[in-house]
């Protein structure tokens, strides 16, 4: 099913956060903007996981998670190692989740109507899994640019 090639995809992409997180020279530059560039690295993950823990661990996993989007990216010079247990939470909660969803829930319509038209369930997971992809390889280009 796939269920668990998603499972297996996301828990890539949250194993590579946690290396790029870790990656950073120091905790400072974690959270550096440099000119020309719109998000620090560790904005975009808070970004990354509370858009997950938002979008299925809340919506399709029931877990009372209250999303602060704005805080995402406004919240600064948080401790590297909280970054590092938030993306474990992350994806202890998504692989929790990901477990309990059948097929009919994949097949299914969302929950939430995202982009101003229903989408089924699959098809949402697949799109937030390119949105974080997206947002790894700015943390990467991000990283990079500081070292």
């Amino acid at each position: 099913m796939i269920t668990t090639v998603l499972i297996d995809l996301y828990q890539k992409e949250l194993d590579k956060l946690k290396e790029e997180i870790s990656a950073y020279t120091n905790d400072e530059l974690l959270w550096k903007i440099p000119e020309g560039i719109s998000n620090s690295g560790g904005n975009l993950c808070l970004h990354l996981t509370g858009n997950l823990q938002h979008f299925i661990g809340a919506t399709l996993g029931d877990t009372g998670y209250i999303r602060n989007r704005d805080a995402e990216f406004k919240l600064k010079n948080i401790p590297r190692q909280k970054l590092l247990e938030e993306i474990d939470n992350t994806k202890n909660l998504l692989v929790d989740t990901l477990e309990q969803v059948s097929k009919k829930e994949l097949e299914g319509i969302y929950p939430i109507v995202v982009f101003g038209e229903p989408m089924t369930t699959e098809y949402f997971l697949i799109f937030l899994l390119k949105h974080f992809s997206y947002h790894l390889g700015q943390i990467n280009y991000h990283r990079r640019l500081l070292s």
